[in-house]
């Protein structure tokens, strides 16, 4: 999943800020004229505010790049310090109300600059508020971030790296072994507890300040999604999905439970693989893990995106791929600036687990490199944390998908009970995954609207309700405050699963296009997204580009549909 570099302000990814002492361009003091008049003016205001914008956003962009590469704590400070610049770049009241003036006066017909000015006026818009209360806000939210990144848990009175208590977790036939391992990753949570809460109660305060309820309904609304409409989409697909979940799951407690020879009942949350049960455990007995251990995942990146006609040679040469001391234990990729320094900060390790998350992050990173660069530079970006979320996603999915298998693997797809169970295991995935999503969405919406209750077993009630896993005994503690994304990336969760279903859409729409018989990792597809969805960059709305792509407004129909046998 991406880990944006990139500063969200008002549902624009900003990539870059700077620190400026200047204000933002005011708009040249005439008066409203014809409609060519209020364009040029517009353009002009573009022009100036974009001039000192560009160049500081690659400052930042690289000093966040420094602080999770490194860890050091200059690196940090730097960062907090220009997003702090950018925000209040975009609190200048007086550009603000020229903005919302030409907003309303209705007199902005060229589409290109229409949409520009939306995406300013979303800037400017969550930036109304006491500028320090916004210094406060980001100040805390970098000190957060950086005790997350510089976290070393303990195992048995040792310092250990993260990916050694995934490695316990996939491997370790031993309960109690299994159970340290967990609770000593869960240890973070306890430590950023108090700052969370003390966080999420500022961005409420800057939420309020603007009329909205809570941060939550105002994040949303400002990257122009509403709030009510996806909480019924993604209530249906619970609801579709519940009967599908159940009858996987039972299989999965039945496998699990003979494997560490326990009864059903008896498995904890430390006996899924996953600290937060987000990826399947490998039950099947087509050993996916093992298939990867030996493959050189970097060439097999190369590979499958140059079948698409997608050379990404130039990003892999950028990016920093391999774990050492220090460095921040995730992945994400970076776009640095719009001019096509595009570069991804992976922690590999063999397996199909990273695998799977290198192609992820270089779907985020293709989609940059193929917005058109004619654009303007405020829409030389991802149409939406949506749309960019829904192509890794997709490309993400890959190491469970029999067709690329076949392709790039030495797996033999001839066996009917292969075929069956590498199906079976790619919609378990999916479906662990999808399901996992809904926890932490439902948890942001109640965690902004009721930040004072009982929240540690909030966490428990949803991970029951949508994952059919129960709270250890006696287990009062905040797991929930142990996921990077409710600190560093606030309401972005629920992307993920819009994202999902676009991927399935997409991917229904392209294959409906081609011949029955014909292969869909062709440059043919690679062509589809890249006029389709990368070119157009952030000139259209987000569901607006969906239904130009893919024939039909976004929904959970071709998910659904996916997780059928």
């Amino acid at each position: 999943m991406r880990a944006l570099l990139s500063i969200i302000v008002g549902g624009v990814i900003i990539v870059g800020a700077g620190c400026c002492c200047r204000q933002a361009a005011k708009p040249d003091p005439v008066t409203a004229g014809p409609a060519a008049d209020a364009e040029l003016e517009l353009q002009k205001f573009i022009t100036a505010h974009v001039a000192r914008l560009e160049p500081l956003g690659r400052e930042n962009n690289l000093a966040q790049w420094q602080a999770a590469s490194t860890g050091k704590k200059e690196a940090y400070q730097k960062n907090s310090q220009l997003e702090i610049a950018i925000r209040k770049l975009h609190a200048d009241p007086v550009a603000y109300a020229y903005l919302e003036k030409t907003r309303a006066g209705g007199r902005i017909h060229d589409p290109l600059l229409r949409r520009q000015l939306e995406i300013l006026w979303l800037a400017f818009r969550e930036n109304q508020v006491d500028p320090e209360l916004l210094t406060s806000m980001v100040t805390l939210s970098t000190k957060v971030q950086r005790k997350f990144n510089n976290f070393k848990p303990r195992l048995e009175g040792k310092e250990v790296s993260e990916s050694k208590l995934y490695d316990i977790l996939l491997s370790s036939d031993n309960s109690d072994q299994r159970r340290q391992a967990w609770l000593s990753y869960k240890k973070k949570g306890a430590l950023v507890r108090d700052r969370i809460l003390e966080l999420v109660k500022l961005r409420n305060r800057v939420a309020r300040e603007l009329g909205y309820a809570d941060f939550y309904q105002m994040r949303l609304r400002l990257a122009e999604q509403d709030p009510d409409q996806i909480g019924r989409l993604f209530e249906t697909f619970a609801e579709r999905t519940d009967p599908i979940f159940a009858k996987l799951m039972k299989g999965v407690k039945q496998k699990l439970s003979r494997r560490y020879r326990i009864g059903a009942e008896e498995l904890m949350p430390w006996h899924y693989e996953d600290p937060f049960f987000q990826h399947a455990p490998a039950i099947g007995t087509a050993d996916l893990d093992a298939l990867f251990q030996e493959q050189d995942q970097v060439k097999l990146v190369r590979s499958t995106f140059a079948r698409l006609g997608i050379d990404v040679g130039d990003i892999i040469e950028r990016s920093d791929l391999y774990p050492r001391p220090n460095k921040m234990p995730y992945a994400f990729c970076a776009a640095i600036d719009r001019q096509g320094d595009i570069r991804i900060l992976a922690n590999l390790q063999p397996g199909e687990r990273w695998t799977a998350t290198l192609l992820h992050e270089m779907g985020h990173a293709v989609y940059e490199k193929y917005i058109d660069p004619k654009l303007p530079w405020l829409l030389r970006v991802a149409s939406h944390a949506t749309t960019t979320e829904a192509i890794a996603m997709m490309f993400g999915r890959l190491t469970r998908r029999l067709d690329w298998l076949s392709q790039e693997t030495d797996i033999d797809s001839s066996q009917p009970a292969t075929v069956a169970d590498i199906d079976r295991q790619r919609r378990l995935e999916l479906l662990v995954t999808a399901r996992w999503i809904l926890v932490v969405t439902e948890f942001e919406r109640a965690l902004y609207a009721q930040p004072d209750s009982d929240l540690n077993q909030l966490w428990w009630q949803l991970k029951e309700r949508y994952q059919l896993m129960k709270a250890p005994p006696g287990r009062d503690a905040p797991d929930w405050a142990s996921k990077i994304h409710i600190t560093a990336y606030p309401a972005y969760y629920h992307n993920y699963l819009l994202g999902e279903m676009m991927a399935s859409q997409v991917l229904g729409a392209a294959a409906a296009q081609k011949d029955a018989d014909a292969p869909l990792w062709t440059q043919s597809f690679g062509q589809f997204l890249q006029e389709k969805i990368f070119r157009p960059g952030r000139s259209l709305p987000w569901d607006q580009l969906i239904k130009q792509a893919t024939g039909k407004p976004l929904g959970s129909e071709s998910l659904v549909k996916d997780l059928m046998p």
